[in-house]
């Protein structure tokens, strides 16, 4: 048995996988975000540990055998965020997470310096680690001192789990202290944000084992065993795991949260001025490439608060197929955005509102305008060197059969959605810890699930879909600068 943690931003999801790859058993527990100021974004790493423990209590009290028979773990985990410790391991401050924008003054100057994106192949984005220390630095300085270590939120989990320090390469390149294609800290990086080698975790590849679980967890959990801990990857990367995106070409779209494009490359191949993330895949060997949204499902969430609605019920009105793109334009730029803007300044929109706009049709809007926003992922993939023929839908934004059409005339690309399953970060997980406990090829184990079904784009309306989108990147330079 192996189990997959995967620490979301609004939760903790466990899943327990045996040999063959099927999940026995999965357990949630929930997770609240802080924004005491505007543009802050926070958590306390307690509660992570509490909704972790939550959920192997469970999966202990529903499935005691399997549990009992448990050889590896592995953890995924919200990325870029900032955890930062004393010499005791003692959290200094609430934890600033991946969409946090505070720090935009201090990611501007660390881009202009040339060698961030020589060596880290990255932007630096105001989302990613290194920015937020340089706040610290600049904003909370007598805090800034004592920070003997800084851990990704995973991480910070890891060392509850097993008392090491450590980190995998896929959640290290997001903090921009990485040399993505050695594969290693760069201690040129780290200088220039006022950090030392000694802060940092230890690597592993996401495939390697990072430690074992303390023994006192393991008899609180009735694991019998003394399992190994694998490296464990970001959310994205295992994500790909868990659908199988580890061979070049291959790709996958994320509702969620975010929304995220993604596709897996053989080999290093950094061009930060597309603004997509080049990173470190789980595997050994193999990168990935990525553009990355910051408000996808949460844009219809937002929505659906507004209308009072639940956002199924706002998505079910649609029914399953556009009849035309709407006359009202959305910008989902609600906290900033990455791919292709760089920008956590702006803020979305609505354009070309009438006495018509009712809810069903600000809805589709809503759905519209992320989707327009993967297009120019797509976009900037392209302009990196790589080149899609088709993608596979996963996350909460994919139950809806009218986003998948509207995602495929958009993209003019077949859209592949998976056999009922879960296949998402903490199944990836899992996979990593079967990998790390077995040694068995990563290949072999991160394979593609079954189709369930592919959405092809209506060839009546993708130039309708190219036609609205193209009016779409024509407002976000009309509305940037507008306060």
């Amino acid at each position: 048995m192996y189990l997959g943690i995967d620490l979301g931003t609004s939760g903790v999801k466990t899943v327990l996988m045996d040999d063959e790859q099927q999940v026995i058993g999965v357990a949630h527990a929930g997770l609240t975000v802080s924004r005491p100021h505007p543009g802050w974004s926070e958590q306390d790493p307690a509660h992570w540990i509490d909704a972790t423990a939550s959920t192997l209590s469970a999966l202990k009290q529903q499935h005691p055998a399997a549990m009992a028979a448990v050889r590896g773990i592995a953890l995924s985990g919200q990325m870029h965020g900032a955890t930062l410790l004393d010499a005791r391991d003692q959290v200094l401050r609430p934890c600033m997470l991946w969409n946090d924008t505070r720090s935009a003054a201090e990611a501007a100057t660390l881009d202009a310096d040339p060698a961030f994106r020589e060596i880290s192949g990255n932007i630096v984005f105001p989302g990613f680690t290194a920015p937020k220390l340089v706040w610290v630095h600049n904003h909370e300085p007598a805090l800034f001192s004592r920070v003997a270590k800084v851990l990704l939120p995973k991480d910070y989990v890891r060392l509850w789990l097993t008392g090491e320090q450590v980190s995998d390469l896929s959640d290290a390149s997001g903090t921009a202290w990485l040399d993505v294609g050695r594969r290693q800290w760069s201690d040129t990086l780290l200088e220039a944000s006022a950090m030392h080698p000694d802060q940092m975790p230890e690597l592993v590849e996401g495939t390697a084992v990072s430690g074992q679980l303390r023994p006192k967890l393991a008899e609180h959990f009735g694991l019998l065993r003394k399992p190994v801990v694998a490296g464990g990857a970001g959310d994205n990367a295992a994500s790909a795991c868990g659908m199988g995106t580890v061979r070049a070409g291959s790709a996958f779209v994320s509702l969620g949260t975010s929304g995220v494009l993604f596709a897996a490359n053989a080999s290093y191949q950094p061009n930060p001025a597309s603004a997509v993330h080049t990173f470190c895949h789980a595997l050994p060997a193999t990168w990935h490439q990525m553009g990355v949204i910051l408000s996808a499902t949460d844009s219809l969430n937002w929505f659906a608060g507004i209308a009072g609605k639940p956002a199924a019920e706002l998505t079910a009105a649609l029914g399953d197929r556009p009849e035309a793109p709407a006359a009202v334009t959305f910008l989902p730029y609600l906290a900033g955005e990455r791919t292709p803007h760089n920008d956590a300044a702006i803020r979305g929109s609505f354009v070309g509102l009438s006495h018509d706009s009712d809810q069903k049709i600000l809805t589709q809007a809503v759905l519209e305008g992320v989707t327009f926003a993967i297009r120019d992922n797509l976009m900037a993939l392209k302009a990196a060197g790589t080149e899609l023929t088709r993608v596979t839908a996963v996350g909460g934004g994919s139950r809806s059969r009218f986003w998948l059409q509207v995602l495929a005339n958009t993209l003019n690309l077949p859209v592949d959605i998976p056999a009922e399953g879960d296949f998402g970060a903490a199944f990836g997980a899992a996979r990593l810890a079967l990998i790390a406990a077995t040694g068995t090829d990563p290949r072999k184990v991160c394979s593609a699930p079954a189709t369930r079904f592919t959405l092809e784009p209506d060839d009546l309306l993708t130039d309708a879909y190219t036609d609205a989108w193209e009016c779409y990147r024509q407002l976000y330079p009309a509305i940037r600068g507008v306060k």
